[in-house]
C-alpha cells in the first residue's frame, strides 16, 4: 500500500511538472530555456524512434501480404484496409474466396493486419472486427478480436513506455494527470476500472493505450482488461458481419430478419453513449 502512493505521488509530480515545467523554474520565475530545449528534442527523437518502428513493422505487413496467393486485378483493388462497411464487404469477400484453400495465410494476413492497427493507433479496426463475423464462426471470431485487440493495445502500450513519455508530456498533460487520479482511486479493482473503459466511450482507446504506462498501469492489467473489455462491443460488431455475409450469401430469404438483427445491434451498440453522463456520475 506505501509503495503504491508512493509510486502514485511520483507519477503525478512527474507528469504535472513535466508538462507544466513547475519543477523547472529558476529563481525567477522563468523556466531555463536549455531545459525547452531538451525537452523539445527528446520529443523530436522519440518521434524518429516511432518512425523507424513503424516503418519496420509496415516491411512485416509487405511481407504478409507478398506471401497471399496470387490475386487478379480487380481483387487488388479491394485488398485494402477498410474505411466503411463497402469496404468491408469488398475485402470480405475475397479474403473468404481463399479463406479455405489458404486458410493459414488469410488467418496470418487478418491477424497481423489487426495488431498492426491496434499497434499504431490507426482507425479501421472497427471494421476488420465485423470482418471476423464474415469470415469466421462466431467463438473463433470473437477470441480473435479479443487477442487482437489485447495484443495490439499491449504493444502501444510498450511503445508509449519506451518512446512516446516525451509526447504525453508535452500533448497531453492535463487529461494524463487527471486520468492518473482517476486510476487511483480504482487502484484495488484496476481489472474492471479497464473494463468497464474499454465498454465505455468516457476515453478514446488510443488515449488509454499511450497514457496507461505514464500513469503506471501494470502491462499484465492492461492486457486482462482490454482482452474483456473489448468483447461486448465486439460481440456487436462480429454479429453485424455475420449478419452481413448471410444477406452476401443468402440473399432475399435472410434479409428481413438479418436487417432487424443489423438495427437491434445499431442501437445495443450506441447506448453507452447515449447514457455516457449517469454512468459517468456512479463511476465517480
Amino acid at each position: 500500500m506505501a509503495r503504491n502512493r508512493s509510486d502514485k505521488r511520483e507519477v503525478d509530480s512527474f507528469v504535472a511538472e513535466s508538462l507544466t515545467g513547475e519543477g523547472t523554474k529558476t529563481n525567477d520565475g522563468n523556466r531555463p530555456k536549455g531545459n525547452v530545449h531538451l525537452e523539445g528534442g527528446s520529443a523530436r527523437m522519440s518521434l524518429l524512434i516511432l518512425l523507424s518502428i513503424f516503418l519496420s513493422a509496415a516491411s512485416v505487413m509487405y511481407l504478409v501480404y507478398r506471401n497471399f496467393p496470387e490475386l487478379n486485378n480487380d481483387e487488388k483493388e479491394k485488398m485494402k484496409i477498410p474505411k466503411d462497411m463497402e469496404d468491408a464487404k469488398a475485402l470480405g469477400t475475397v479474403l473468404s474466396k481463399y479463406k479455405d484453400t489458404y486458410y493459414t495465410q488469410v488467418l496470418v494476413a487478418y491477424f497481423t493486419t489487426y495488431i498492426f492497427l491496434q499497434t499504431f493507433a490507426i482507425p479501421g479496426s472497427i471494421f476488420l472486427s465485423i470482418l471476423s463475423g464474415y469470415l469466421y464462426p462466431f467463438p473463433l471470431a470473437l477470441f480473435l478480436v479479443c487477442l487482437c485487440s489485447g495484443l495490439g493495445a499491449s504493444f502501444c502500450y510498450m511503445l508509449s513506455y519506451l518512446v512516446g513519455r516525451p509526447v504525453v508530456y508535452k500533448y497531453l498533460t492535463e487529461k494524463a494527470v487527471k486520468w492518473s487520479q482517476q486510476v487511483d482511486k480504482h487502484r484495488g479493482h484496476l481489472i474492471n476500472y479497464i473494463v468497464f473503459l474499454r465498454i465505455t466511450p468516457f476515453l478514446p482507446n488510443w488515449f488509454i493505450n499511450i497514457t496507461a504506462p505514464v500513469i503506471n498501469v501494470p502491462l499484465g492489467v492492461f492486457f486482462i482488461g482490454t482482452f474483456f473489455g473489448v468483447a461486448p462491443p465486439s460481440f456487436v460488431a462480429i454479429n453485424a458481419g455475420t449478419t452481413l455475409y448471410k444477406l452476401t450469401t443468402a440473399g432475399e430469404a435472410v434479409s428481413w430478419n438479418s436487417l432487424f438483427v443489423l438495427g437491434i445491434l445499431a442501437v445495443l451498440s450506441i447506448l453507452p453513449v447515449c447514457f455516457q453522463k449517469k454512468l459517468q456520475q456512479k463511476l465517480e
